[in-house]
């Protein structure tokens, strides 16, 4: 089956404050999409993150993609759709259940966590999408002894 890949990122400012949402797709022949959009209202980072996941999935599903493999740096958002298990954040529920739902109409779907510096690319979406500059990494200086 041919697997689309996809990364997704939310962003909050202040936390809670504006959202943005940012996503790479890339089509299994290597043709690639990107979400860069501010939904209405005010959220936590959490409920960007997770906001993000959804948009990234209705557009998978927009596109007709079967097998999917989703990468999100947030690791509650993760836990929470991937676990039954997980203790639930009852403020939202409707939005995880919601992206269970959607995640599992999917042929094939695996979503799983990747450490930030992995995901940069859909972070500068969902940064841009507020008015933000992509987050500048730098080395600090090394104690001396």
């Amino acid at each position: 089956m041919n697997t689309w890949f996809a990364y997704c990122d939310g962003s909050a400012l202040p936390n809670p404050g504006r959202m943005g949402l940012g996503a790479v797709i890339s089509e299994p022949d290597g043709t690639r999409h990107t979400i860069s959009q501010s939904p209405q209202g005010i959220g936590c980072n959490n409920e960007a993150e997770l906001r993000a996941l959804l948009a990234t999935l209705q557009e998978l599903k927009a596109r007709g993609a079967g097998s999917l493999l989703i990468r999100c740096d947030n690791s509650i958002v993760v836990e929470q759709v991937g676990s039954s298990t997980a203790k639930p954040i009852p403020r939202l529920a409707s939005l995880f259940d919601e992206a269970r739902a959607l995640l599992n109409s999917f042929d094939q779907a695996i979503l799983t966590w990747i450490p930030r510096h992995r995901n940069r690319e859909a972070d500068a979406l969902a940064r841009a999408a507020l008015g933000l500059a992509e987050k500048r990494t730098s080395k600090l200086p090394k104690k001396r002894r």
